[in-house]
């Protein structure tokens, strides 16, 4: 299944005025069935590089597999701020139909500031709410790329070899970023089978891994019962703070055997971030359900890390190499702060 998109990662573009976009939108504010969104409107007229081609897509409404799209893609780290979705601070990586750029040579200095104050059009404003819902409702149900993801794109089959050899062609991902990838997957069906040999398997996966600097095995088991009551710690952690991811051990001590901490799940992708240190992006207090298009207010801690994304290096059903880099969500518990050097 080819997406055929004609834009590679690393190319240059400039997003095209909302009037030229507009031409490209039906009655609902889509192309193709992608929105184009409020949030969208201050960065054209300006120049971006393309990060990746967003030819799939991982399933983040019914979690079923892998999902493909056809001429999208993501720019370098435009997320969406949610001013016009009630707030919503889940920073979702922005998706980009080509109809909407136009490939240039580089950079233009001049384009920096364009449109940055520009209005949204009235059609793309009310794209932001269900079809039929006032602007003033109290319980709004919002509209938005995250929730309309499942119309824009088609189910990715496990047979269908395309994808990853776009991944290649595009230079979403290297050769040896495959390869190393790839791999793991004998690798983790040996470990997971009925052949008493994962202890001994894991063991040397994790011996290996230290040799080089890499990361321990990642599918590992909580160590708390399922159903069971697991800890919390309280740190007030705030944005631009540097912290420390946990080790491994010590976050399956705080987990249940589901990978859950009072409900928030933990999972194989955030293993290589253990040990490492990142500045705290933010607190997370509210987001919009993707599946009900209803805003979920947090309970809980909830962090997130600057640079502290999926990289869709292990997990499979389609979903390898998903280039939409979603926010890992962190509980202060799997966190510890880190003292910022005097004069840094």
């Amino acid at each position: 299944m080819r997406s055929e998109s004609e834009l590679k990662s690393g190319d240059w573009v400039e997003v095209r005025s909302q009037e030229e976009i507009l031409r490209t939108l039906d009655a609902t504010g889509c192309l193709e069935k992608m929105p184009f969104m409020p949030e969208m409107v201050r960065f054209t007229g300006r120049r971006f590089r393309v990060g990746k081609r967003a030819h799939r897509s991982c399933d983040t409404i019914d979690y079923i597999g892998g999902l493909h799209l056809k001429r999208a893609v993501h720019l370098e780290d435009l997320r969406c701020d949610g001013s016009s979705h009630g707030g919503c601070e889940a920073r979702c990586l922005l998706f980009w139909k080509e109809s909407w750029l136009k490939k240039v040579d580089g950079p233009d200095a001049t384009s920096a500031a364009a449109n940055r104050d520009i209005p949204p059009d009235a059609l793309v404003l009310q794209g932001t709410r269900k079809a039929g819902e006032s602007a003033d409702a109290p319980n709004p149900t919002y509209v938005c790329q995250a929730t309309t993801l499942l119309d824009a794109t088609v189910p990715l089959r496990r047979s269908d070899l395309m994808p990853y050899i776009e991944d290649l062609s595009s230079g979403n991902i290297s050769l040896g970023q495959m390869l190393t990838s790839l791999a793991f997957v004998p690798f983790s069906i040996l470990v997971g089978g009925r052949y008493g040999i994962s202890t001994p398997l894991m063991a040397l996966y994790d011996l290996t891994q230290k040799i080089i600097g890499g990361t321990p095995y990642p599918e590992r088991r909580g160590k708390i019962p399922k159903g069971g009551k697991t800890p919390s710690r309280r740190l007030d952690l705030q944005a631009g703070e540097l912290v420390r991811v946990r080790t491994l051990p010590e976050i399956l001590e705080t987990i249940d055997e589901a990978l859950r901490n009072r409900g928030m799940g933990w999972h194989a992708e955030m293993v290589p971030l253990t040990g490492q240190v990142f500045r705290v992006a933010g607190r997370i207090e509210k987001i919009i359900n993707e599946k009900t298009g209803k805003m979920i207010h947090m309970q809980s801690d909830v962090i997130i890390l600057e640079g502290g994304v999926c990289r869709a290096q292990y997990i499979n059903n389609c979903r390898r190499f998903c280039p939409r880099a979603v926010y890992y969500y962190f509980r202060e518990i799997w966190l510890e702060r880190v003292s910022t050097p005097a004069g840094a």
